[in-house]
């Protein structure tokens, strides 16, 4: 587990691998090493022989790949791991910080770099077994060993010996002759210690430690709280009456086998197709609440913890010299300021509240005086105007996208792109549905790793989508190649069914694996700065880029077919479900700004104005009544299910979806320009500089070497119906 890892605690089960990217400002970097007292003592840990005897964590992995032996891994097996782990890391960092030699950066970056593999052996599958199959034992599991794994990174972090070392070499940077991977490891491992509190008193290091280990036991608990929230709300439908409006398709996949009977929950995906479908307005209040109002009261209420989440993190920035959280996380990413973010998210909120008004009208109109239009009721009038408008129904759709061909299609874009294969192996895996393929590089043969797929949802998974890693791709002592995973939640079709999906979630399937290439396809030679890496408000970009190809008349003739006939997806439903792509746009840019302000509101506050909020409900109903977010427009995540920032890595970075669509906007626009979305030349700079590159150079740098120039804001304007093309002129 290299320090990249180890210094994130409990990022392990975050959606993504947080960026070690993290940019100081110039007086940081030159922060002298305060005089060296002794490090706080850690607590004793033990471990037996007997504890670790026959513990697949010990051995090493022989299949094929490297994949974990998830069938021999019990639950029992993490934490006698995870303690040898801590161990062999604490004489790891013990052997860099007695080294009699003077420091170079053979003997104290490397090698620190190399700490802990034993540690994040384990740490990766726990990280990702609790995010999938979790159960009340591995989740007692996570509130004892992540605030272990925090205590550990501050141990590391604030051992002065050890920074005087890594400090000692980064002053003769310019005289080391390195080259541009190994200056990159050095500029970030300083930049990381000097960003995490290593050059703060002693006193203030304690104070910031203590933070830190209340903060993790906090996240996880929100975390917990937000799975068992979710999981616990059901409605019960007995009446086949009452599902009036829904497909049966729908229908049989959430159809008690043997019984008349239909369970609804609040899974994101069963909660947008009922609330789209759906005729009972009674039944989709009850939906609706259940949905906005999770973890929100009772014994799994995240509003105090939230607050106190807020008041830590504040407290914490301060510590570290900045006037909020928000501006300590965004001054190494591209959007530099909280004030920039906000400037640019309420520039794109103008015309999408005014787009959102018109669309309320809309639907209000078609209402008549019947009622008037409430939260409850937005999507499924939505998709009422969109069909008289457009003569377009989505649900025509889901017979061309059976999940297998989707898969294929996007194996087809990522191989026409970069010249990769995708070969469906036999692995072991943590779960019958996980499927795995051998990624190479089709000119050469060499393996680039291996890509794993869970794609439904179930009890013990949280929500969501995303990608994560069992292993990181390096190079340091052995090309070691990495295992990447995308995590999606589709809702399982009734036995003996296929699995057909709705366009948002084909959008997804090439979402998550715009992810997966970024990590997968990585050339970089320092795990710290290898796959996923960059900015917050960066790393969205390879993921979103690679959705334009979804929807791309050429590549839907390849993949989207009827599932029964193998007829090609008409040209007539194309231009339709193109003609209403913009539709509802007001409402989704203002659903996802209003819940990124909220974001940069709580975490701008400053530490005396986060200890006087006692009502986390009230503080965001005021915020967005300040931005004007209309009643009937839900933020798409309320405070406390907001488990990006609260129980994520993305505080005070939800912004960055819509900071990266700059960026894929404009990206997709450059091979629109070619005349050839797999335009050659551009597919080789974008593979270089994007998805190889991870975090070698500062995300402006790597956008610039693809594209040629500075992303402009007019495509995403365009792209989300808020400017119309400009008439040719002649």
């Amino acid at each position: 587990m290299t320090p990249k890892h180890i210094m994130l605690g409990a990022a392990a089960a975050l959606t993504l691998t947080l960026p070690a990217c993290e940019k100081t400002s110039s007086d940081e970097s030159e922060a002298v090493a305060p005089a060296a007292p002794a490090a706080a003592a850690l607590p004793e840990i033990t471990v037996t022989e007997a504890e670790l005897r026959d513990n697949p964590f010990r051995r090493e992995w022989t299949a094929d790949f490297g994949v974990p032996p998830f069938n021999d891994i019990r639950d029992t097996h993490y934490l006698p791991a995870v303690k040898k782990g801590i161990l062999e890391q604490r004489a790891e960092i013990a052997t860099i910080v007695d080294n009699p030699d003077a420091p170079t950066f053979e003997n104290t970056i490397v090698a620190l770099d190399q700490t802990g593999a034993s540690l994040d052996k384990v740490m990766k599958t726990f990280g990702n077994i609790t995010n999938t199959d979790t159960n009340d034992t591995l989740s007692a599991l996570e509130s004892e060993i992540y605030p272990m794994l925090t205590r550990e990174s501050d141990a590391i972090s604030f051992n002065p010996a050890l920074f005087e070392r890594v400090q000692a070499v980064y002053a003769k940077r310019d005289r080391l002759g390195l080259d541009e991977q190994d200056a990159r490891l050095l500029e970030l491992t300083h930049r990381s210690f000097v960003r995490q509190g290593a050059a703060l008193s002693p006193d203030a290091k304690a104070e910031v430690a203590a933070i830190n280990a209340e903060l993790s036991s906090l996240t996880t608990e929100f975390g917990k709280n937000l799975l068992l929230a979710t999981k616990s709300f059901k409605i019960e439908v007995t009446d086949e009456a009452s599902l009036a409006g829904l497909s049966d398709d729908f229908k049989n996949a959430i159809k008690v086998d043997g019984e008349d009977k239909w369970i609804l929950t609040v899974d994101r995906s069963v909660y947008e197709t009922f609330m789209t479908e759906g005729e009972n307005r009674d039944l989709r209040k009850q939906m609706f609440d259940g949905y906005r109002l999770r973890a929100s009261s009772g014994e799994h209420d995240n509003g105090p913890i939230l607050i106190r989440i807020a008041q830590l993190r504040a407290k914490r920035a301060e510590l570290m010299g900045y006037t909020s959280h928000a501006a300590y996380q965004l001054a190494p990413r591209m959007a530099k300021t909280p004030e920039q973010a906000e400037a640019f998210l309420v520039r794109v909120l103008e015309p999408a509240l005014f787009r959102a008004k018109e669309e309320r009208a809309d639907m209000q109109a078609l209402i008549s005086d019947d009622f008037q239009l409430e939260g409850q009721d937005w999507w499924f009038y939505a998709d009422k105007v969109r069909q008289a408008r457009y003569a377009f129904d989505g649900n025509a759709l889901k017979p061309y996208f059976e999940i297998g061909a989707v898969r294929q299609g996007v194996f087809d874009v990522a191989s026409h792109l970069f010249n990769i294969s995708f070969t469906l192996v036999p692995t072991d895996t943590w779960n019958p549905h996980v499927q795995a393929w051998d990624v190479k590089d089709s000119a050469t043969g060499e393996h680039l790793g291996l890509f794993m797929a869970d794609m439904y949802s179930r009890d013990s998974k949280r929500g969501g989508a995303w990608m994560s890693s069992f292993r990181n791709a390096s190079n340091v002592d052995e090309n070691i190649r990495p295992i990447v995973v995308n995590n999606l939640n589709i809702t399982p079709p009734a036995k003996g069914e296929p699995t057909l999906l709705s366009y948002d979630e084909v959008e997804t399937v090439f979402h998550e694996f715009g992810h997966g290439l970024h990590g997968m396809l990585t050339q970089v030679k320092y795990s710290t700065f290898s796959g996923v890496d960059g900015p917050k408000d960066y790393t969205e970009f390879p993921s979103q880029l690679l959705e334009h190809w979804a929807d791309d008349p050429e590549v839907l003739a390849k993949y989207a077919k009827h599932y029964k006939t193998g007829e090609v997806i008409p040209l007539e439903l194309v231009d339709k479900m193109n003609a209403a792509a913009t539709f509802n746009q007001g409402f989704k840019t203002t659903e996802y700004i209003a819940a990124s302000l909220l974001d940069l509101r709580w975490h701008s506050l400053s530490s005396e104005e986060a200890a006087k909020i006692t009502d986390a409900r009230a503080f965001e109903k005021q915020v967005l009544e300040d931005y004007g977010i209309p009643p009937e427009i839900e933020p798409r995540y309320r405070s406390q299910y907001f488990s990006h920032i609260f129980a994520g890595g993305y505080s005070a970075g939800y912004y960055g979806y819509l900071w990266a669509e700059i960026l894929d906007a404009d990206g997709f626009a450059a091979f629109k320009e070619t005349g050839d979305i797999y335009n050659p030349e551009l597919a080789a700079k974008l593979k270089k500089w994007i998805y190889e590159a991870g975090g070698m150079r500062e995300a402006d740098d790597l956008y610039r070497n693809f594209r040629g120039s500075d992303p402009t804001i007019e495509p995403l304007l365009k792209n989300r119906g808020f400017i119309e093309d400009k008439p040719s002129e002649g």
